[in-house]
């Protein structure tokens, strides 16, 4: 084989042998930062993505806890198990808030995030997932994104029977939220307000505390909601309905010990990608610790050994000095 063809097999190999998700994940930007905090473990682009594509709030709220899914991943009573989300809603005439809740303790309820879904007098319906500042920090915004449509110019040389005779300029237009299943569901005459019936401990026969995978692994399986369809306004905060949005604090549920937990840094373990590491430097340096104990303890044996032997040495050595002493006086 010549060199240049040697050249072009590794260079190639070293291609394929690259992986594919870090190009993907980088190209993600801002949006697949992880936060240091526990919404890191519940992607609110996924969740925007799951609830226009449900056609009710309950099969909105089964899909959301299915382990076959892969949305939800918090844990924030810290068993190392997945938490019940369970979604409440309320309805101020045409303002609706969609509540998603888990219930930390038999006592506690901590507020996840609240999809806000409005109508205006022109009959225009917004639509926005707003995350829990104890959970995304302030202002976590997720809305559907608007797309550009490029602009249109008629063609001179076109012969057919309906030509353009003005340039299209471009237009704005927003994914038609309207046309989402769940939308048109609450908003017509057969909906019927649905009130979950769960709470800590009694969940659905579908639910299966299933265990909480790492964090790191759990964003690279959703970055893809993030480049496609949905706009995020970081610290920019851009809600469209602040009246429904007040309400709803009004009401909003906090947990001391989500809360606490934050304090005492207990969610950093399960948002730090370098977790497992420390837990193997931990577990050398206790093996590391066992093997000092260890020599020292076999140290100290061969020690008390090495002591009594002496002992027994001088012992003798006294005894035989004696006896000597005695015959000799005997024979003199």
């Amino acid at each position: 084989m010549s060199k240049s063809l040697l050249l072009i097999s590794i260079l190639t190999m070293s291609l394929l042998s690259c992986p594919v998700f870090s190009q993907a994940e980088n190209q993600t930007g801002q949006d697949s930062t992880l936060l240091g905090l526990p919404g890191d473990n519940l992607d609110l682009y996924a969740v925007l993505d799951l609830f226009q594509k449900s056609k009710t709030i309950e099969e909105f709220e089964k899909s959301l806890n299915l382990e076959e899914t892969g949305i939800n991943n918090l844990d924030l009573n810290l068993d190392n198990k997945v938490d019940f989300i369970k979604v409440v809603t309320k309805q101020n005439e045409n303002d609706f808030t969609f509540i998603l809740q888990v219930p930390v303790n038999e006592k506690e309820t901590q507020d996840v995030a609240v999809i806000l879904v409005s109508k205006d007098k022109d009959e225009k319906v917004t639509m926005q997932i707003v995350g829990d500042k104890d959970l995304y920090g302030k202002d976590f915004i997720v809305e559907p994104k608007t797309a550009v449509t490029p602009a249109v110019t008629a063609n001179p040389a076109y012969t057919g029977a309906d030509p353009v005779t003005v340039s299209v300029p471009a237009s704005t237009t927003v994914v038609v939220v309207e046309s989402t299943p769940i939308v048109q569901y609450v908003y017509s005459p057969v909906y019927v307000p649905y009130v979950p019936p769960y709470y800590y401990g009694f969940y659905p026969p579908y639910f299966a505390a299933f265990t909480v995978m790492a964090v790191s692994v759990y964003r690279h399986n959703h970055y893809y909601y993030h480049p496609h369809g949905y706009g995020y306004h970081g610290n920019t905060v851009v809600i469209h309905n602040t009246n429904n949005y007040n309400n709803y604090n009004n009401y909003r549920n906090t947990s001391n010990t989500v809360n606490n937990n934050m304090a005492k840094g207990n969610y950093n373990r399960n948002s730090a990608p370098a977790s497992q590491p420390v837990s193997t430097s931990t577990r050398q340096s206790g093996a590391s610790a066992t093997t000092r104990q260890s020599s020292g303890t076999s140290a100290s044996t061969r020690q008390s050994s090495s002591t009594s032997a002496s002992q027994q040495n001088k012992s003798s050595s006294s005894g035989t000095s004696r006896t000597r002493s005695r015959g000799g006086g005997r024979r003199r």
